[in-house]
């Protein structure tokens, strides 16, 4: 049996679990590039019986499947996976699983995109390295107003940082209750407009979904104020990134923190990349040693579970 483990960008896969359970079954092949053509990758992948994904990095759609008779098992690094198409893995009678995943580093991100932003970190340290001394000048945080979209696991831990910073918080999404803003301490607004308008920073913590794609598009920036910012640590397109990048450039808005983007890895040439008011990190939200021993630890007792016939963790449903 063949293992195929993708997106290893870092070359830690195999370091960050003990594999010799698997290694004693399966040959385990580590790809560290990233294949966006589907035929290529259909290519690379026809002799593999295992693939382990790395979050959603390698989309797998119906129309991949139907390139590999061979797959047996598709492993993917977190609870969920929706750029896979879990209905088409069941026609295909592949069984697909996951794995657990930490619940706190892309809050940790988060704040590190908002200090870089208004704490100018970046542009300093290259100021630095330059043989230049302070050349910006940083804006504080406390008194601000932090404006959080979504309020679930991650936006109520980057919501009580933002009260530690003695910022005021206030939340919204479209099914936010006051029960839930009154159990994390934050104010809930009326509506998204509110929360863009009065919000100094805004940072978004939903998943992406028919419902919240384009969520914050060309009139929703048009509300953020010319001093405010905007980060992204969940999905690119839950953001108009045209819009974003208009409002970038025209100064509507002071500046951005993206770690996610429409396309991944980011292109070269992408106009995000020539802008000087933007912090860009490449989706490194999860990307933590301590993630990457539960999630590769976890595949790895996936895939001989699933070799001695007892699949866990596995994932159903549609797309």
């Amino acid at each position: 049996m063949r293992v195929a483990v993708l997106d290893d960008y870092q070359g830690v896969a195999l370091g960050s679990a003990d594999w010799a359970a698997v290694t004693a079954r399966a040959e385990v092949v580590v790809f560290s590039d990233h294949v966006a053509d589907e035929g290529e990758l259909a290519e690379r992948l026809q002799d593999f019986e295992v693939v382990v994904l790395m979050r959603e990095r390698t989309p797998f759609p119906r129309s991949l499947f139907e390139r590999l008779p061979k797959l047996r098992l598709l492993v993917t690094t977190g609870a969920r996976n929706a750029s896979v198409d879990a209905a088409a893995a069941s026609d295909a009678g592949v069984v697909f699983c996951g794995t657990a995943g930490l619940p706190y580093p892309t809050a940790e991100l988060t704040w590190g995109l908002i200090l870089a932003l208004v704490r100018r970190i970046a542009a300093e340290d290259a100021a630095v390295r330059r043989g230049e001394w302070q050349t910006t000048l940083g804006e504080g945080l406390q008194g601000k107003t932090l404006g959080v979209i979504g309020l679930g696991r991650l936006g109520s831990q980057v919501a009580s940082v933002g009260r530690a910073f003695g910022m005021s918080v206030v939340a919204w999404s479209e099914n936010l209750t006051r029960e839930r803003t009154d159990e994390v301490g934050v104010e809930l607004a009326r509506s998204k407009a509110e929360l863009l308008e009065r919000a100094d920073v805004v940072t978004i913590h939903l998943v992406l979904s028919e419902r919240t794609r384009g969520l914050v598009g060309a009139a929703e920036l048009g509300l953020m104020r010319e001093s405010a910012y905007l980060v992204n640590t969940s999905r690119g397109p839950i953001v108009d990134e045209g819009g974003l990048v208009e409002a970038l450039r025209s100064g509507s808005i002071a500046g951005a923190g993206l770690d996610v983007f429409d396309t991944e890895p980011l292109p070269a040439g992408h106009p995000l990349l020539s802008l000087d008011n933007v912090v860009l990190t490449p989706h490194v939200g999860y990307v933590t040693k301590e993630t990457y021993e539960v999630f590769y630890g976890e595949a790895v007792e996936g895939i001989v579970a699933f070799l001695d016939g007892a699949p866990v963790r596995v994932i159903g449903g549609g797309a």
